[in-house]
């Protein structure tokens, strides 16, 4: 959908679903999805302290999965941005506002892993992707129509996430690409 759906309306060109790619690209949206993007929401909802437990644990060991390879490649097929990267950063950036306090996910914070922070950054900083989130409006959502997680309805302030802060994944490469040679 994301190479074609959107060509008439002035979509940026570009292929996120690339044929040599499309098994890699499946299996980790598989996995990021079941265990990331719903994990969170499995954590949050969990009426037990061992389902939310197992949620969480689930969640960060695919965390810790993730963020190994970003030291190694820049996104995570490689180094061609597709459709599991997008599809990952709804996620994590949602993951300081909601995803920690709202979803009960506080085992470790993204700050705490360098790559995957740094990779969230990069793709945030894309040219037009920064003005289409709008992280308070995400987090009133979250905290506002979930009342059986959150029956006050209040949002919290915070935590300020600075998404436009350097991320040095260009250095990154640099560094990556003299090692291989």
């Amino acid at each position: 959908m994301m190479n074609r759906a959107f060509d008439d309306v002035g979509a940026t060109p570009g292929d996120c679903y690339p044929e040599p790619l499309r098994a890699e690209i499946d299996a980790l949206n598989d996995r990021t999805y079941d265990t990331v993007s719903n994990g969170v929401c499995k954590a949050g909802s969990a009426t037990t302290q061992e389902a939310q437990e197992e949620a969480v644990v689930t969640l960060f060991d695919t965390l810790d999965w993730l963020e190994d390879p970003r030291s190694a490649q820049r996104d995570l097929t490689g180094d061609a941005l597709t459709e599991a990267d997008w599809r990952l950063l709804t996620t994590h950036a949602q993951f300081g506002p909601v995803c920690v306090v709202h979803f009960k996910c506080n085992l470790r914070r993204m700050a705490d892993r360098p790559n995957l922070d740094g990779y969230v950054r990069d793709l945030y900083q894309h040219t037009g992707v920064a003005g289409k989130v709008d992280l308070p409006s995400v987090s009133k959502h979250y905290y506002d129509s979930h009342t059986s997680v959150n029956p006050t309805r209040l949002v919290p302030m915070g935590p300020e996430i600075d998404c436009t802060a350097p991320q040095h994944r260009a250095r990154q490469n640099n560094t990556l690409a003299q090692a291989a040679t």
